[in-house]
């Protein structure tokens, strides 16, 4: 087969593929523009975010047999369409769970602990001990909402800290343990004082996490999203972090980010959350380590051979 890659991987990804006897053409520099004028030979396109891979784009390379994004993620291509016409889509979201699991432990414990605004202050000569007199993680019941890769992975890590973990996923059932209590949403909203999103972007999750949503929780709680900005609506987030019924946020990204998770956008809300106190902005790099670029690449290239059958 032959192979274009648009995006920056690791070489891994192309060494296994060349051993194999595939051709591979990489060119993480393409401009998205050009990318449509450079499919035309090619069986398979292997990308991260750089383009969407439309209906007409799929239309417009119709000896695509397989499309693989190097991520998790899949709401910049539209699987549905493209498998109607045959085509294979793979992704690989086994590379980067472990370094988001980590991202939200670390964003966990910043908030509760005051890290970032209390490493803020002194950076400006203030130094309070008592106003920054935190919480413990230990004893506080978590609910993790999607329970696919970085869900488990993430409730795997937080049982170190002696917390209760209720998890939830509309799609997924018997995957309990004596550890990790399966639940419903109403248990979440119930009894969690935290809450952590883990869910794909699609039409039933965006905005998931609105008005009607955070009125529901009867404790005020901290939340966290290392899935997608649109999960969560930010002017509702910002109306209940002013209520105090959020009390903390930790956001590695946020609604106003492009389908390449480019930021530029300006709005009164993200004024708002840029300075609030308890709230951490990350730029959509819970996935993102060194360890991570490998596995990503890795796990990629296993999937496309396992999937073409060598």
């Amino acid at each position: 087969m032959r192979f274009l890659i648009i995006d920056r991987v690791h070489p891994i990804l192309m060494e296994h593929l060349q051993i194999a006897g595939h051709h591979c053409d990489y060119l993480p520099e393409i401009d998205a523009k050009e990318v449509m004028q450079n499919t035309k030979n090619y069986d398979a396109i292997i990308l991260r975010s750089k383009v969407r891979i439309d209906k007409k784009f799929i239309d417009q390379n119709p000896q695509l047999r397989l499309i693989a994004r190097v991520g998790s993620g899949m709401e910049n291509i539209d699987v549905k369409y493209a498998q109607s016409r045959g085509i294979l889509c793979l992704n690989s979201p086994e590379g980067n769970r472990d370094s988001v699991a980590e991202h939200v432990i670390g964003l966990l414990i910043s908030l509760l602990h005051n890290i970032n605004k209390s490493n803020l202050e002194v950076r400006q000569g203030i130094w309070q001990r008592e106003e920054n007199r935190g919480q413990e993680l230990m004893g506080k019941i978590v609910g993790i909402i999607g329970y696919g890769n970085t869900g488990s992975a993430t409730a795997k890590r937080l049982l170190a800290f002696g917390v209760t973990v209720l998890a939830y996923d509309k799609y997924k059932s018997g995957f309990g343990t004596q550890n990790i209590i399966e639940t419903t949403l109403d248990k979440i909203f119930e009894h969690a004082d935290i809450v952590s999103f883990h869910v794909p972007l699609t039409n039933e999750t965006r905005y998931m996490a609105d008005k009607h949503f955070f009125k529901h929780f009867r404790k005020n709680f901290y939340l966290i999203n290392t899935s997608r900005g649109q999960v969560v609506k930010t002017s509702d987030l910002v109306k209940y972090l002013k209520k105090g019924k959020i009390l903390g946020a930790g956001l590695d990204v946020l609604e106003y980010e492009s389908y390449n998770f480019s930021l530029n956008a300006q709005s009164e809300d993200l004024n708002y959350l840029r300075t609030a106190t308890n709230v951490i902005i990350t730029p959509h790099i819970a996935g993102v380590t060194q360890q991570s670029f490998y596995k990503l690449s890795e796990v990629m290239a296993r999937k496309i051979l396992n999937a073409i059958g060598e």
